[in-house]
């Protein structure tokens, strides 16, 4: 067992668990997070996604232990149901979603993408969520969305 600690979505959180567990088995079973999703378990989907320090990172590849005293953003610390962060309220929006498989990791992807280029071009939204996989080609209205949420973050001054 390792002992060490987390910042997950603002709270400090401390765990002893055995060096091997990844870091979305951490946050999925120790921190009771349903947003990063088990996909392939090989960092080729995207439905892990979450961001550590503001980088977009497959949680599934991570070992917990790697992650220790950084920041862990998952799609629940990004808004409320009341209060969805702009990026969510955008792929509501544009209605993007269809099974959620890939939801979370298109959103996460985006949040970390907006951050880096707030007004992106359609090819750098493209090359962005290329490697996010997504099995029911809501592929349109993902791009809407991240569109939608740029102009969102830019009405509301982020």
């Amino acid at each position: 067992m390792t002992a060490y600690s987390l910042h997950v979505n603002g709270s400090e959180r401390h765990f002893d668990v055995p060096r091997a567990t990844s870091l979305l088995h951490l946050l999925r079973n120790d921190c009771g997070l349903n947003g990063p999703k088990y996909g392939c378990g090989l960092g080729q989907c995207g439905s892990c996604t979450v961001l550590v320090d503001g980088v977009a990172t497959r949680s599934c590849v991570v070992p917990a232990h790697g992650a220790a005293g950084r920041s862990i953003t998952t799609l629940e610390g990004l808004g409320t149901r009341e209060a969805p962060h702009p990026v969510q309220q955008a792929f509501i929006d544009a209605q993007a979603a269809q099974c959620g498989y890939c939801l979370n990791g298109m959103v996460m992807a985006t949040v970390a993408l907006l951050r880096r280029l707030p007004h992106p071009t359609a090819a750098q939204v493209r090359a962005e969520l290329s490697h996010n996989l997504c099995r029911c080609g809501t592929h349109l209205e993902i791009l809407d969305a991240v569109q939608r949420a740029a102009s969102l973050q830019a009405e509301a001054g982020l």
